[in-house]
């Protein structure tokens, strides 16, 4: 902690969290329920715009638990059944209902500014309390986790808690301040974005699902579009800096949706309705995701690829994990982060991490494109997709490499048969 950083002011809290996106709003919201004195510290003001709009059925039961469902299935977004892939003529699609997981199979395509917005203030009605405009300059977690914050008109603070959630996002406000960072296993890939008004009338496109699009030439590039239920569109491309180095982002991002036959006709009429964004090197990882009194939530600790829309899921399990952790601890239990937050969490973090590499060697995309696929077999990746990483059940969570590596040779071998 920086020992210049001084204040006569100082409060006490069960539990801080960093950041009101979804994960802290959720873990805010599910810590109220147990009766647990949270608060939350937010940087920014809402609504602000952030990328990660499509999200997965999975996430529907953690808003249920925390008492969200409701304010977001009456706020009018995308409804989303499923996911569309395509790659030159071929396009297939997966339907989220016909998986091989229990829980909701639909979900909502959203506008994160909006959407992180309603879960906060649903937290807010709920009684959480929530501080925008309030930044974490210092920490110390040696003992007593203490933290060090400038509010909205400058002023310092001290805040201690019991226990610290991070859900700072791509702020990774712990990971910095406590150096926890480490390289990611992932190659450093570029994503350009904007929002169209996409003006598709090709009866044939499902606005109800997300279509991922593979470049024709490069199967490690790939573009996502996201129809939103106001006639929008999230686009964006993901690629090696190297394939992807104009300096002019929109210039860039027109070449290449024009290199891409089916996004190009769907797009014809598409108009760029905002500035065109860049993440550079986002896939992030950590020395640890927990210690004795904190834990890292979402982005703020692992974010792998946004190809499969996995980071909101990771982002609301994480909460649940976390706060299910805390809420263990205050009636009276033992509690061990590393058995019963790191573990659990790990589980579905890695089956997504098996699948985001499989997809940019390709053979991830050889198995979604394979025409004479398996129908038990197709249920329970449509489950991944899904976003029901953490179902054991599923052999291809439990055991996910080898069972991809043996579908993969399967696919293989009944191709060349066919040919």
């Amino acid at each position: 902690m920086n020992d210049a950083v001084t204040s006569s002011r100082s409060e006490h809290r069960q539990v801080a969290i960093i950041g009101a996106g979804p994960s802290g709003a959720v873990a805010a919201s599910l810590l109220k329920q147990q009766g647990i004195d949270a608060i939350v510290l937010e940087k920014q003001q809402f609504p602000r715009f952030s990328i990660g709009e499509s999200l997965l059925p999975c996430c529907m039961s953690v808003l249920a638990e925390a008492g969200m469902l409701d304010a977001v299935n009456k706020a009018g977004f995308q409804f989303k059944n499923g996911a569309t892939f395509n790659l030159h003529e071929r396009e297939t699609a997966f339907h989220f209902e016909d998986k091989f997981s229990d829980g909701p199979g639909t979900t909502f395509q959203v506008p994160r500014a909006q959407f992180d917005k309603l879960l906060a203030d649903t937290a807010a009605e709920q009684g959480c309390e929530i501080r925008y405009g309030h930044t974490v300059i210092a920490v110390d977690v040696s003992g007593t986790p203490t933290l060090q914050v400038l509010d909205e008109q400058g002023q310092h603070y001290q805040l201690q808690a019991d226990f610290l959630l991070d859900a700072s996002g791509f702020g990774r406000v712990l990971p910095r301040l406590l150096n926890l960072e480490q390289p990611s296993c992932l190659p450093a890939r570029r994503a350009v974005f904007t929002h169209v008004a996409d003006n598709i009338s090709d009866t044939t496109f499902d606005r109800n699902k997300i279509m991922i699009a593979v470049h024709p030439e490069h199967k490690d590039i790939w573009f996502w579009l996201i129809p939103f239920s106001n006639g929008t569109s999230s686009l964006g491309v993901v690629g090696l800096p190297e394939q992807l180095e104009q300096t002019d982002l929109q210039q860039q991002l027109l070449d290449m949706v024009a290199q891409q036959p089916r996004l190009q006709q769907l797009l014809a009429n598409a108009k760029i309705i905002r500035d065109c964004g860049v993440i550079n090197g986002y896939s992030a990882n950590v020395s640890s995701l927990a210690g004795d009194n904190y834990a890292l939530l979402g982005n703020a600790g692992e974010f792998l690829d946004p190809v499969f829309s996995s980071g909101v899921t990771i982002a609301l399990q994480s909460a649940k994990f976390a706060s299910d952790c805390i809420a263990k601890h205050y009636q009276g239990q033992p509690l061990d982060w590393q058995k019963d937050y790191c573990q659990p969490l790990m589980v579905g973090v890695e089956a997504f991490r098996t699948y985001v590499e499989a997809w940019y060697d390709g053979r991830f995309q050889e198995v979604i494109f394979f025409e004479q696929a398996n129908p038990d077999i197709r249920r329970m990746l449509c489950s991944i997709l899904a976003g029901y990483a953490w179902d054991t059940h599923n052999p291809y969570v439990k055991d996910a490499k080898r069972r991809l590596n043996t579908l993969v040779e399967l696919c293989r071998e009944m191709t060349q048969d066919i040919a």
